[in-house]
């Protein structure tokens, strides 16, 4: 039996297997004739998509109708792909070429003429001119691409080279897919279902808006942590502050959780989300005085997370998830900095605590010892300076607002003696406190029956200040109770000056009066 010539046959799976086994292509259209396959490499910004065409050609306008027809095609792929204007590289291997004047339908590249404009450059190998062929292809895919081409070829050596084509495709397309199913989520639900009954726990207990309530169960309270409350490094993830932030949080939770547990597995999703967690809350403890709560930190870990995932693995990041991921993490990061109420600290620290925790953890099955000790070493300083720079800044500032919000919530107990305890400390340490302490202090006093200490400090109050009402007011209140009714009118009468519209301030101004002719009159 004598050898058929396939060598035409050979040429297109020979290339085939070259752009996907050296060159990282993948597979997007192979048609049921296997004569025409179509390549994607979306990071490569000059031939994102190639064509190959086994076909034997005839007339220059049959090639031109179908290098309109791979425009039309590409085209459409553009719109699938999400792409604008879109680069096709069109790949004939022919036995001929065309019997007429071919070559000006090559010379430029075709530009679809309605949709994004998908440009079509052409090459052609043919028996003749394989060697210009290649040389043509390699300028325009700026890499060398050359192998020799016999005259004839067996069925079987092309079948072979058919076989390692398709093979090499599959097994990249089978690693691929294994880096997204390393885990069915777990954690992400059960995170979901916490965060959601410790909600309602919240309702129940007096509202997820109570200040009160929140500190009660862990929300992060600076004073708190101060006194050595550590824990409220971590209870914070658990908890929301209203239904929208619970839902948002939630939702959020829902579609980025499964894709990170799944990249990751079960229990190095379960150290990323905590650890980036924690990690949001001590941003929060370092920047931000306010009460705070919620998973905001955690789930920006899992954007971190997805940035380690970009840094190991960028082309196939890119060209999976990156898209949708980097989007979505802009406008959340621009939507934090510009709204004010949001604890942009929080999430910067979330966020970069996912990314170094899976750093530590790095992939199943993965390991990379020096990498993983290297971002445990530098998560492990970033954490401990960051804990020290916390509390030492805190010491070394005098912490007004922390001793405020601690004072406050003691007066809402009605912990009176702690909240003494707590703001005549710091005006021993603080040198110059601010009004709203001596006020607070003042108001504490009176409270603890300490009538002349509060008279002293709120005395002070106006002399810093001669323009604050409340002062006057709970002044008239204290001489009221001393029954130096002469006083506390002159001081009621000051307070509803400054302060018209405050209803109380004349209703005790009118029973002053009332009081006063009945006492001349007793002398």
């Amino acid at each position: 039996m004598g050898v058929l010539n396939y060598r035409e046959d050979y040429a297109f799976w020979r290339l085939a297997h070259f752009f996907i086994s050296e060159q990282d292509y993948r597979i997007i259209q192979l048609f049921e004739n296997q004569k025409e396959l179509w390549l994607e490499k979306l990071e490569n910004k000059k031939a994102p998509i190639l064509r190959l065409v086994r076909i034997d050609l005839d007339w220059s306008n049959s090639l031109q109708r179908d290098i309109e027809f791979t425009a039309s095609n590409g085209e459409q792929i553009g719109k699938q792909i999400g792409r604008g204007e879109l680069s096709v590289v069109n790949i004939y291997i022919s036995q001929f070429p065309p019997v007429d004047d071919y070559e000006y339908v090559l010379q430029t590249p075709f530009i679809y003429p309605q949709g994004n404009k998908t440009s079509v450059t052409s090459v052609l190998l043919t028996g003749s001119q394989y060697e210009s062929g290649f040389k043509a292809l390699s300028a325009r895919l700026e890499r060398e691409i050359s192998f020799p081409i016999r005259d004839e070829y067996s069925d079987e050596e092309v079948m072979d080279q058919k076989k390692a084509a398709l093979d090499s495709a599959i097994q990249k397309s089978k690693k691929e897919k294994e880096m997204f199913s390393n885990a069915k989520p777990f954690f992400t639900y059960l995170f979901m279902i916490i965060q959601v009954a410790l909600f309602l726990l919240l309702e129940l207990q007096g509202g997820s808006t109570n200040t009160t309530t929140l500190i009660k169960f862990g929300a992060k309270f600076n004073p708190y942590i101060y006194e050595g409350e550590w824990w409220r490094f971590i209870t914070p993830i658990f908890l929301h502050i209203g239904l929208l932030h619970l839902a948002m949080n939630t939702l959020a939770l829902y579609f980025l959780g499964p894709a990170v547990e799944k990249i990751f597995g079960n229990t190095r999703f379960l150290f990323i989300y905590l650890f980036a967690g924690i990690s949001g809350v001590i941003a929060s403890f370092i920047f931000s005085p306010n009460i705070s709560a919620g998973a905001s930190g955690a789930i920006f870990g899992c954007f971190g997370a997805l940035l380690y995932f970009a840094l190991i693995y960028p082309k196939l990041f890119f060209r999976t998830i990156g898209p949708s991921v980097i989007p979505v993490l802009i406008f959340n990061l621009i939507f934090g900095f510009t709204v004010s109420i949001i604890d942009n600290a929080g999430h910067l620290g979330g966020l970069a605590g996912g990314f170094l925790a899976a750093g530590i953890f790095h992939f199943p099955r993965k390991r990379k010892p020096f990498l993983q000790t290297l971002f445990l070493l530098l998560s492990a300083s970033i954490i401990y300076g960051s804990l020290v720079y916390g509390f030492q800044h805190s010491a070394t500032s005098g912490n007004e607002s922390s001793t405020m919000m601690l004072a406050q919530e003691y007066i809402k107990q009605e912990n009176y003696e702690q909240a003494y305890g707590v703001l005549t400390k710091y005006v021993e340490d603080a040198g110059t406190p601010s009004l709203d302490v001596y006020f607070a202090l003042s108001f504490v006093e009176i409270k603890m029956n300490k009538l002349e200490d509060a008279k002293s400090h709120l005395l002070k109050l106006i002399q810093l200040d001669p323009d604050l009402p409340e002062a006057y007011y709970n002044l008239a209140l204290l001489y009221l109770e001393e029954n130096d009714l002469k006083e506390a009118k002159n001081n009621a009468e000051k307070a509803a000056e400054l302060n018209s519209s405050q209803q109380e301030y004349s209703d005790l101004v009118q029973e002053l009066n009332r009081l006063l002719p009945s006492s001349d009159g007793g002398e």
